[in-house]
Protein backbone atom coordinates (compact mmCIF):
# COMPACT_ATOMS: atom_id res chain seq x y z
CA UNK A 1 0.00 0.00 0.00
CA UNK A 2 2.92 2.36 0.61
CA UNK A 3 3.72 2.48 -3.13
CA UNK A 4 0.08 3.16 -4.01
CA UNK A 5 -0.03 5.91 -1.41
CA UNK A 6 2.88 7.83 -2.98
CA UNK A 7 1.01 9.22 -6.03
CA UNK A 8 -2.01 9.98 -3.84
CA UNK A 9 0.29 11.84 -1.44
CA UNK A 10 1.65 13.87 -4.36
CA UNK A 11 -1.89 14.83 -5.42
CA UNK A 12 -2.76 15.76 -1.84
CA UNK A 13 0.32 17.98 -1.57
CA UNK A 14 -0.82 19.74 -4.76
CA UNK A 15 -4.25 20.20 -3.18
CA UNK A 16 -5.95 18.14 -5.89
CA UNK A 17 -7.77 15.69 -3.59
CA UNK A 18 -10.42 16.12 -0.92
CA UNK A 19 -13.33 14.14 0.45
CA UNK A 20 -16.36 16.25 1.30
CA UNK A 21 -15.31 18.70 4.01
CA UNK A 22 -11.95 16.96 4.53
CA UNK A 23 -9.30 18.92 2.57
CA UNK A 24 -6.12 17.56 1.02
CA UNK A 25 -3.62 17.62 3.91
CA UNK A 26 -5.99 16.18 6.56
CA UNK A 27 -6.99 13.52 4.00
CA UNK A 28 -3.35 12.57 3.51
CA UNK A 29 -2.90 12.42 7.29
CA UNK A 30 -5.91 10.10 7.58
CA UNK A 31 -4.56 7.75 4.90
CA UNK A 32 -1.09 7.64 6.49
CA UNK A 33 -2.50 7.12 9.99
CA UNK A 34 -4.78 4.35 8.73
CA UNK A 35 -1.81 2.50 7.29
CA UNK A 36 0.34 3.00 10.40
CA UNK A 37 -2.54 2.25 12.78
CA UNK A 38 -3.30 -1.05 11.07
CA UNK A 39 -0.63 -2.60 13.30
CA UNK A 40 -2.46 -1.71 16.52
CA UNK A 41 -5.45 -3.56 17.98
CA UNK A 42 -7.69 -2.59 20.91
CA UNK A 43 -9.24 -5.62 22.69
CA UNK A 44 -12.93 -5.08 23.43
CA UNK A 45 -14.51 -8.49 24.05
CA UNK A 46 -13.70 -12.06 25.03
CA UNK A 47 -15.51 -15.18 23.86
CA UNK A 48 -14.75 -18.80 22.96
CA UNK A 49 -14.61 -20.49 19.57
CA UNK A 50 -13.55 -23.86 18.22
CA UNK A 51 -10.08 -25.05 17.20
CA UNK A 52 -10.90 -27.13 14.13
CA UNK A 53 -8.93 -30.17 12.92
CA UNK A 54 -8.54 -28.52 9.52
CA UNK A 55 -6.93 -25.47 11.11
CA UNK A 56 -4.44 -27.64 13.00
CA UNK A 57 -3.36 -29.28 9.70
CA UNK A 58 -3.01 -26.09 7.65
CA UNK A 59 -1.97 -23.61 10.37
CA UNK A 60 1.60 -22.98 9.07
CA UNK A 61 0.33 -22.23 5.55
CA UNK A 62 -2.46 -19.91 6.75
CA UNK A 63 -0.02 -18.17 9.09
CA UNK A 64 2.35 -17.42 6.18
CA UNK A 65 -0.47 -16.09 3.98
CA UNK A 66 -2.23 -13.87 6.53
CA UNK A 67 0.66 -13.05 8.90
CA UNK A 68 -1.23 -14.05 12.05
CA UNK A 69 0.33 -16.16 14.89
CA UNK A 70 -1.87 -19.24 14.46
CA UNK A 71 0.64 -21.96 15.40
CA UNK A 72 1.49 -20.31 18.73
CA UNK A 73 -2.17 -19.68 19.57
CA UNK A 74 -3.11 -23.30 18.86
CA UNK A 75 -0.77 -24.36 21.66
CA UNK A 76 -2.23 -21.92 24.21
CA UNK A 77 -5.20 -22.71 26.45
CA UNK A 78 -7.52 -25.66 25.97
CA UNK A 79 -6.86 -28.21 23.26
CA UNK A 80 -10.18 -27.77 21.42
CA UNK A 81 -11.20 -24.19 22.23
CA UNK A 82 -9.81 -20.72 21.49
CA UNK A 83 -10.09 -17.99 24.10
CA UNK A 84 -11.09 -15.58 21.37
CA UNK A 85 -10.37 -11.86 21.68
CA UNK A 86 -12.44 -9.52 19.52
CA UNK A 87 -10.51 -6.35 18.74
CA UNK A 88 -10.92 -2.97 17.05
CA UNK A 89 -8.12 -2.06 14.67
CA UNK A 90 -6.89 1.53 15.02
CA UNK A 91 -6.15 2.03 11.33
CA UNK A 92 -9.02 0.07 9.85
CA UNK A 93 -11.77 0.94 12.33
CA UNK A 94 -11.13 3.80 14.77
CA UNK A 95 -9.51 6.36 12.43
CA UNK A 96 -11.92 5.94 9.48
CA UNK A 97 -14.86 5.89 11.90
CA UNK A 98 -13.78 9.27 13.28
CA UNK A 99 -13.52 10.58 9.70
CA UNK A 100 -17.00 9.27 8.86
CA UNK A 101 -18.51 10.90 11.95
CA UNK A 102 -16.81 14.19 11.07
CA UNK A 103 -18.18 14.06 7.52
CA UNK A 104 -21.69 13.46 8.86
CA UNK A 105 -21.44 16.30 11.35
CA UNK A 106 -20.18 18.77 8.77
CA UNK A 107 -22.06 17.52 5.70
CA UNK A 108 -25.12 15.41 6.53
CA UNK A 109 -25.74 12.91 3.72
CA UNK A 110 -28.80 10.64 3.78
CA UNK A 111 -27.79 9.10 0.43
CA UNK A 112 -24.60 7.78 2.01
CA UNK A 113 -26.66 5.95 4.65
CA UNK A 114 -28.84 4.38 1.97
CA UNK A 115 -25.84 3.17 -0.02
CA UNK A 116 -24.22 1.99 3.21
CA UNK A 117 -27.11 -0.40 3.82
CA UNK A 118 -26.42 -1.99 0.43
CA UNK A 119 -22.76 -2.48 1.34
CA UNK A 120 -23.70 -3.95 4.73
CA UNK A 121 -25.87 -6.56 3.00
CA UNK A 122 -23.15 -7.32 0.43
CA UNK A 123 -20.47 -7.75 3.11
CA UNK A 124 -22.73 -9.94 5.24
CA UNK A 125 -23.47 -12.19 2.25
CA UNK A 126 -19.99 -12.32 0.73
CA UNK A 127 -17.70 -12.36 3.78
CA UNK A 128 -16.65 -15.59 5.50
CA UNK A 129 -15.16 -16.67 8.77
CA UNK A 130 -11.64 -17.99 8.16
CA UNK A 131 -10.43 -20.30 10.91
CA UNK A 132 -7.44 -18.80 12.69
CA UNK A 133 -7.72 -15.45 10.88
CA UNK A 134 -11.12 -13.86 11.40
CA UNK A 135 -13.70 -12.34 9.06
CA UNK A 136 -12.52 -12.26 5.43
CA UNK A 137 -14.10 -9.49 3.35
CA UNK A 138 -13.59 -9.34 -0.46
CA UNK A 139 -10.94 -6.69 -1.04
CA UNK A 140 -12.78 -4.89 -3.84
CA UNK A 141 -16.23 -4.87 -2.24
CA UNK A 142 -16.12 -1.10 -1.67
CA UNK A 143 -16.36 -0.62 -5.43
CA UNK A 144 -20.06 -1.43 -5.14
CA UNK A 145 -20.61 1.99 -3.59
CA UNK A 146 -19.27 3.87 -6.63
CA UNK A 147 -22.08 3.27 -9.20
CA UNK A 148 -24.77 3.94 -6.58
CA UNK A 149 -22.99 7.15 -5.62
CA UNK A 150 -22.75 8.26 -9.25
CA UNK A 151 -26.43 7.56 -9.86
CA UNK A 152 -27.75 9.28 -6.76
CA UNK A 153 -25.36 12.18 -6.10
CA UNK A 154 -22.56 12.41 -8.65
CA UNK A 155 -21.13 15.59 -7.12
CA UNK A 156 -20.62 13.81 -3.77
CA UNK A 157 -19.33 10.50 -5.15
CA UNK A 158 -16.06 10.63 -3.19
CA UNK A 159 -17.62 11.30 0.22
CA UNK A 160 -20.47 8.82 -0.34
CA UNK A 161 -18.01 6.12 -1.42
CA UNK A 162 -15.89 6.79 1.69
CA UNK A 163 -18.81 6.88 4.13
CA UNK A 164 -20.93 4.12 2.61
CA UNK A 165 -18.05 1.87 1.55
CA UNK A 166 -16.04 1.92 4.77
CA UNK A 167 -19.04 2.24 7.08
CA UNK A 168 -20.77 -0.63 5.29
CA UNK A 169 -17.69 -2.85 5.52
CA UNK A 170 -17.33 -2.17 9.25
CA UNK A 171 -21.02 -2.78 10.02
CA UNK A 172 -21.08 -5.86 7.81
CA UNK A 173 -17.99 -7.22 9.56
CA UNK A 174 -19.58 -6.64 12.97
CA UNK A 175 -22.72 -8.48 11.78
CA UNK A 176 -20.56 -11.37 10.57
CA UNK A 177 -18.71 -11.52 13.91
CA UNK A 178 -22.02 -11.72 15.75
CA UNK A 179 -23.45 -14.34 13.40
CA UNK A 180 -20.57 -16.82 12.88
CA UNK A 181 -20.99 -20.29 14.38
CA UNK A 182 -18.53 -20.56 17.27
CA UNK A 183 -19.09 -24.33 17.47
CA UNK A 184 -17.81 -24.95 13.93
CA UNK A 185 -15.06 -22.37 13.49
CA UNK A 186 -12.79 -20.15 15.51
CA UNK A 187 -9.76 -17.92 15.89
CA UNK A 188 -7.66 -16.59 18.75
CA UNK A 189 -8.27 -13.05 17.48
CA UNK A 190 -11.08 -11.60 15.40
CA UNK A 191 -10.39 -8.06 14.31
CA UNK A 192 -12.90 -5.46 13.16
CA UNK A 193 -10.98 -3.39 10.66
CA UNK A 194 -7.85 -5.53 10.86
CA UNK A 195 -6.79 -8.97 9.61
CA UNK A 196 -9.13 -10.19 6.89
CA UNK A 197 -10.89 -6.87 6.28
CA UNK A 198 -8.35 -4.02 6.50
CA UNK A 199 -7.42 -4.29 2.82
CA UNK A 200 -11.05 -3.86 1.75
CA UNK A 201 -11.36 -0.77 3.96
CA UNK A 202 -8.09 0.81 2.84
CA UNK A 203 -8.71 0.16 -0.84
CA UNK A 204 -12.09 1.87 -0.46
CA UNK A 205 -10.42 4.87 1.18
CA UNK A 206 -7.87 5.09 -1.64
CA UNK A 207 -10.57 4.81 -4.32
CA UNK A 208 -12.69 7.52 -2.68
CA UNK A 209 -9.63 9.78 -2.56
CA UNK A 210 -8.84 9.25 -6.24
CA UNK A 211 -12.46 9.75 -7.28
CA UNK A 212 -12.37 13.21 -5.72
CA UNK A 213 -9.79 14.20 -8.37
CA UNK A 214 -12.39 13.70 -11.11
CA UNK A 215 -15.51 15.06 -9.39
Amino acid sequence: FALVLLPIAALCIKGSLSIGTIPAYPLLAILVLMLAGSLVEIPVLKTRSKKTDQLVRFAPIIEDIYAVPIVRELNIGKARVFDTTITLNIGGCIIPLIAIIYLFLTQSNITALQVMLIIVVAVTLLSEMMNGVGILVPQSIGIIAIPFSLLTAAQDTASITFIAGIGGILLGTIASVVAFNKENSGSAYISIGGAGNFKAIYITALLASLISYFT
